[in-house]
């Protein structure tokens, strides 16, 4: 029987045997970073460590995973919309923690607007994932919700990118070890600001992944978002730049900028306080 699978196995793809968010992971997220980048920016700010990590549109819930793994102090929530993604955290992410550390995370599946919560330390929206919201009213909604789910001197962390490149309809590919990922902006519209982006995954075997992930943005700015957070309670808000690398390239470090340059792709953090 054993044998018979394996012979099945290898008729496969490397793209039907593939597991999108594996792939998604190594090809996007970097959670050991980020985590270290949040909680040495919040003992930054406020002077103290944070204990509570709120992570919302969390997904496979991966950095709620690795902010259980500091300590037997830290807590986290996860809230996503998406059952299927949710469970594939728990089997796969969840289940790699100690018992104990699975005591300190809680994962939700509901909607941001109406889960109320813990009150965090920190509330983490990653990914560019509050894009889903396509209107003023919507995204105000969402930060006034997300104020009111963070201690007195907590802090909200967006990710945002932009530049010239944002706004064109392109295909942009990442060669990794086994898979080659494939950034799509397939549709911007600027009346409306809607844009629909994919990720695909392209593997040496010729084999793709088509359409593994699928988004119904509008692309935001930087200075929109901004005023919104005000509109919304908060009393300021800092913009972290990605600096360069001798190439031009991101390096993956963040730190405050007023300005900005008029890079063709950039990416950053905003950080709110109240």
């Amino acid at each position: 029987m054993a044998a018979r699978e394996k012979d099945v196995d290898k008729r496969l793809t490397m793209a039907e045997r593939a597991d999108k968010h594996e792939l998604y992971e190594e090809a996007v997220q970097n959670v050991e970073e980020e985590v270290l980048f949040f909680k040495k920016t919040f003992k930054k700010i406020t002077g103290r460590r944070a204990y509570v990590f709120r992570e919302d549109f969390c997904g496979t819930a991966s950095a709620a995973c690795e902010w259980v793994r500091q300590g037997d102090e830290f807590r986290a929530i996860g809230v996503d919309l998406c059952a299927e993604t949710l469970q594939w955290g728990r089997d796969n992410r969840v289940n790699s923690l100690s018992a104990e550390q699975q005591s300190q995370l809680k994962l939700v599946e509901g909607n941001v607007l109406d889960t109320p919560s813990e009150l965090a330390d920190i509330l983490g929206a990653s990914n560019f994932s509050y894009w889903c919201f396509h209107t003023r009213a919507e995204l105000l909604a969402y930060f006034k919700v997300a104020y009111q789910n963070i201690k007195d001197d907590g802090l909200f962390f967006l990710d945002i990118y932009g530049g010239s490149e944002a706004f064109e309809e392109l295909k942009e590919k990442t060669k990794h070890d086994n898979f080659t990922y494939v950034w799509h902006q397939k549709k911007y519209y600027p009346v409306t600001a809607e844009y629909v982006c994919h990720i695909h995954f392209h593997f040496p075997d010729k084999s793709k992944m088509k359409k593994a992930f699928t988004y119904h943005w509008r692309l935001w700015t930087l200075p929109e978002v901004r005023e919104l957070l005000v509109e919304a309670g908060f009393g300021k808000s800092t913009v972290y730049w990605e600096g360069s690398d001798e190439d031009g390239d991101g390096n993956g470090v963040f730190e405050p900028e007023e300005r900005g340059e008029a890079d063709a792709g950039w990416i950053a953090y905003v950080i709110a306080a109240k």
